[in-house]
């Protein structure tokens, strides 16, 4: 694979968006192709062809590269190709890591509020997920690149445990700011509390493709 931001199956060198606005719990559907066995066949293809390059790299340029994969292509670029696969598959995996860090890029001040809020009671995923203290905008993104970093540059497990462990953290303060808000205003408690039960999910997802990655079945 080359060096360019992104294999040409995310859209090619000529295709620049600008990155989708995602909560890190709104993973929107995407239309699949024509063809879906085709499909999740590159799909898959490509997921090993981005992890291959960045973990047999030893050059940190490399790594800043396919980190911001998705600023330089547009997250609706990696979502055209991964979006559809299984959430506890490489390709299903790769996506959750890519959203989660477009979504705390984007909106780093209200991801730090959620996590804030439920850190102290999280505090093993707190440990795990890594972030610096105090947890403000700044040190949500620094941990969202880390975590996406250590993917290519360290091991992919961990990586995966510390992104599930990021959710867990902001679903547990999504759910303590829903219980504070249920009574003055309960459509925001509602979403709060739907958006924390599908970050526990993607948790799980992310918790699952850590330790298939490990058992050498995560494909």
């Amino acid at each position: 694979m080359s060096e360019q931001p992104g294999p040409p199956a995310y859209g090619g060198a000529n295709r620049h968006h600008k990155p989708k606005p995602f909560a890190p719990i709104d993973f929107e559907p995407f239309a699949g192709g024509a063809d879906p066995a085709r499909v999740s066949e590159a799909a898959h293809l490509a997921a090993q062809a981005l992890v291959r390059r960045g973990r047999d790299s030893d050059d940190p340029k490399v790594t800043r590269r396919l980190v911001k994969l998705a600023d330089e292509q547009g997250l609706e670029a990696i979502a055209e190709m991964w979006a559809e696969s299984p959430a506890r598959s490489l390709p299903g995996a790769l996506w959750r890591l890519y959203a989660l860090r477009a979504a705390t890029i984007q909106n780093p001040e209200k991801i730090s509020v959620y996590f804030r809020a439920g850190r102290d009671t999280a505090q093993v995923s707190n440990v795990v997920a890594g972030a610096a203290e105090p947890p403000g905008a700044d040190e949500m993104k620094t941990m969202a690149d880390a975590i996406l970093s250590g993917a290519f540059d360290g091991e992919f497990d961990v990586a995966l445990e510390r992104s599930a462990a990021f959710c867990r953290v902001v679903a547990l303060g999504q759910a303590t700011l829903a219980d504070g808000a249920e009574h003055s205003n309960e459509g925001h408690a509602s979403k709060l509390t739907r958006n924390s039960h599908q970050l526990v999910k993607t948790a799980e997802d992310l918790e699952h493709a850590a330790n298939a990655w490990r058992l050498g079945e995560l494909d």
